[in-house]
């Protein structure tokens, strides 16, 4: 015959389990911890697709903490969240999530090659893709770059150091420069901008991103356009610079819309 006190306290710990479950599950119980996570510090969105896509640590541990809950919400995953967010911003502060350490953005495209590859047909257009990659990307690498993600024709890459960056490109631009496919040469062009992106998963986010960018779209054929930041970091016997004057980058939040932008090439 069964203990009667063992089968009470049974019923009481299956009581209590259930109780746990159902204040790990309420709604208000997941509010109030995801509005604490919103005032920690780091990145209070830690856990979601985007921070969770980096091939660095923290990026493998947010893709695990995501498998270890199912996708109904509930305290528990929360918490868990938090403090890893907290991790996070630890890296970070510390130099190891590079979110507080200046880097050199690069954007480079090629000039005319949506027009030319509507002509010149998809196999052209990937043979001719791949010949650029060939001349760009390993000097990237050679210049101690990472190439970030690769945007159609063109890319975005980030460097330690403005001279790092800008010697890439010029020496990625000369090895473009000898690419031929189906009568076509390409024509490299680029921005760098030097600041401090936000680093999440395996991008970069921010105004400082968004700059680089832009001054690639306004670079002209095989020009290297670059911001007063770059050009601090640059070396004046190695790099002439010119000034573009009344040079405007239009809708970036937070950015003025003058700010002093110049185009660079190696003496």
């Amino acid at each position: 015959m069964a203990n009667p006190r063992w089968a009470q306290a049974r019923v009481s710990a299956a009581r209590v389990a259930a109780g746990a479950r159902e204040v790990n599950r309420h709604p208000g119980a997941v509010e109030v911890l995801r509005r604490a996570r919103r005032v920690l510090p780091g990145d209070s969105g830690f856990g979601d697709p985007l921070s969770a896509a980096g091939r660095d640590s923290a990026g493998t541990i947010a893709r695990l903490a995501g498998r270890m809950f199912d996708e109904q919400p509930t305290a528990s995953r929360e918490l868990t969240l938090g403090g890893l967010q907290l991790w996070h911003s630890l890296l970070e502060r510390t130099g190891r999530g590079a979110g507080e350490t200046e880097v050199t953005i690069v954007f480079t495209d090629l000039v005319g090659f949506s027009t030319w590859a509507m002509r010149a047909g998809d196999e052209d257009s990937l043979l001719l893709l791949r010949e650029v990659a060939s001349a760009l990307e390993p000097e990237v690498r050679a210049h101690r770059g990472h190439v970030v993600k690769r945007l159609g024709d063109g890319l975005m890459a980030v460097f330690p150091s403005p001279q790092l960056a800008f010697d890439a490109v010029v020496a990625g631009t000369a090895g473009v420069g000898e690419v031929m496919v189906a009568g076509w040469q390409p024509r490299l062009r680029a921005g760098i901008h030097t600041g401090h992106p936000r680093m999440i998963g395996g991008d970069y986010l921010g105004v400082d991103v968004n700059i680089a960018a832009r001054l690639a779209e306004k670079a002209g054929s095989g020009e290297i356009l670059i911001s007063e930041t770059t050009l601090a970091g640059l070396d004046d016997s190695r790099v002439a610079a010119r000034r573009k004057r009344a040079f405007r980058l239009a809708r970036i939040k937070g950015v003025p819309d003058e700010i002093a932008v110049y185009t660079a090439i190696p003496r």
